[in-house]
This record gives C-alpha cells, structure tokens and sequence, in this order.
C-alpha cells in the first residue's frame, strides 16, 4: 500500500437518506418516526416538560415560597475600588464612562456602586444605586453621588 491510495476511496461527503421511498429503501413506511402520536406527525413541536399525556413534573411538584424573578432588578456591581483604579480627580462617572474605560457593561444594564476597597479621588458618581458604605466613601473623598432613575 502506498500512501497515495489512502483517500482514494473516500469520497468527501455522505449522501443524505431519502427517507418514506419505499420499503427496499430501508428507510421506507414511517421513515424513521416510530409509529403514531405526536412526533409522527409533519411540524412536531414538544413544548418543554411535556411527558406524553400525563401531568408535567413542574406540575406534579408542590410549589412553596416566593419568587420574585419577575420583579428582580438586577445591578452591575462595581466597587469604589475599580472607581479608584480606573478614573482621575474630578472625573464624572457614569454608565458611558464606565463602558470607556473597560468596566463590562451590556446595552442595557444599570449600575451598582459598591464599598469594596478604598477611594481617595474625588469622583462625581451618577447611578441606578449605590450602598451606604460606598456614598460614604466616595463623599469622605471629596465626591459626589447622584442616583438616577
């Protein structure tokens, strides 16, 4: 054998099955979809959790507590720290400046000033929240903290 005759008989791609032609086509009566029901059927669509004519598990299961996923805020947190890092005496931080200057933030996402480490630049913060400790901070520095809606 020659290493030249190793893809000879290898032929690149594999022909599609052409499937419900007949019986000598291997592939022929329910083409590959079992026999009746739902997935049988042209354009099946199984919706998540379904079981097949019984109850959905989410529904069989007792349901307890509260959840508030559908009213949750949720914040980009960033720390007085990076705020210390990444901006100059007297610089106005905002959602714009934020995203210039490397701190990830997506479309539409609303920002949290948070009291982790120290701050010694006076910056003028503007928001969609901030904590306690990071108003201090930020003010003991010589700051300002405005929240926005």
């Amino acid at each position: 054998m020659n290493i030249t005759d190793v893809n000879n008989s290898v032929d690149g791609h594999k022909r599609r099955q052409r499937r419900g032609r007949g019986a000598a086509s291997g592939a022929g009566k329910t083409a590959g979809r079992g026999q009746k029901g739902l997935g049988a059927r042209g354009g099946a669509n199984y919706l998540k959790g379904y079981v097949g004519g019984q109850a959905k598990l989410m529904t069989r299961l007792p349901k307890r507590g509260f959840n508030n996923a559908v009213f949750r805020v949720e914040y980009l947190p960033v720390n007085v720290a990076a705020l210390e890092e990444k901006f100059s005496v007297g610089a106005e931080v905002n959602v714009e400046t934020l995203k210039k200057n490397g701190i990830g933030i997506q479309r539409d996402e609303k920002v949290k000033i948070l009291g982790y480490g120290e701050i010694t630049k006076a910056v003028n913060v503007k928001a969609h929240a901030c904590s306690k400790a990071a108003r201090e901070k930020i003010e003991k520095a010589g700051g300002t903290v405005e929240i926005i809606k």
